[in-house]
């Protein structure tokens, strides 16, 4: 049998020096893998965030918008209906032309005030 040669102390302990600073190098590398990594995430969450908040806003005013336009048609389709009653009940008082004036003037400046409210223009 051979015998291996003796190991001194001074060059055990230069190998394991040697050793444990690859391993430290190693981990410092992993971790700034970690740091940029997280960056990278981090700054894609960041946009996402941006996507999603600008996409609920367009859909807010969307709705709004329809919302505006909805209840200027149903208040012009209730005044019209206002205006078109059928033909009156015999023994009924009739209305003179004033209190119908005063309702279309209500109208209108309901109308006007509907658009006006939320900064569209009607023409």
């Amino acid at each position: 049998m051979m015998e291996s040669p003796p190991i001194k102390v001074g060059q055990l302990a230069e190998t394991s020096m040697r050793f444990a600073r690859r391993r430290l190098t190693l981990g410092e590398n992993r971790f700034e893998l970690l740091l940029a990594e997280s960056e990278l995430s981090r700054a894609r969450l960041s946009e996402e965030w941006r996507t999603a908040a600008h996409g609920t806003g367009g859909l807010a005013r969307r709705a709004l918008t329809v919302g505006a336009w909805a209840s200027s048609a149903a208040l012009l389709v209730a005044g019209v209906a206002a205006f078109r009653r059928g033909p009156r009940a015999a023994g009924a008082a009739k209305s003179g032309w004033f209190p119908m004036l005063l309702k279309g003037v209500r109208l209108a400046s309901a109308i006007w005030q509907g658009f006006h409210a939320r900064g569209e223009r009607p023409f």
